[in-house]
């Protein structure tokens, strides 16, 4: 299929992107983590979770994405994310104790 060959270009392009910004942004939770181990921070803020999954949506909206494809995306992405968290500061306290 040549004719799809550029498009398919395109798309690999972003979908490199966009597991780089998925990179990015678990490097920063896992810096947040590691927070939130020091100072005693559970790892699910719920009113942050709120925060995170309006802001998508919102954004979403304003760019003509549909809502209830970005609310899953988020819940696995947020998800995913409180877990790798909670990871973060079992294993940093189990060190603590050791």
């Amino acid at each position: 299929m040549e004719i799809l060959k550029s498009y398919r270009k395109r798309i690999d392009i972003l979908d490199e992107q966009i597991i780089n910004l998925l990179r990015q942004r678990y490097d920063v939770i896992e810096e947040v983590g590691h927070l939130k181990a020091r100072e005693n921070i559970a790892a699910v803020l719920p009113e942050r979770i709120d925060e995170v999954r309006e802001n998508a949506v919102s954004q979403a909206l304003a760019k003509g994405l549909d809502e209830a494809f970005i609310r899953n995306i988020y819940a696995q992405l947020i998800e995913h994310s409180c877990a790798f968290e909670e990871e973060i500061i079992k294993k940093m306290h189990k060190k603590d104790l050791s």
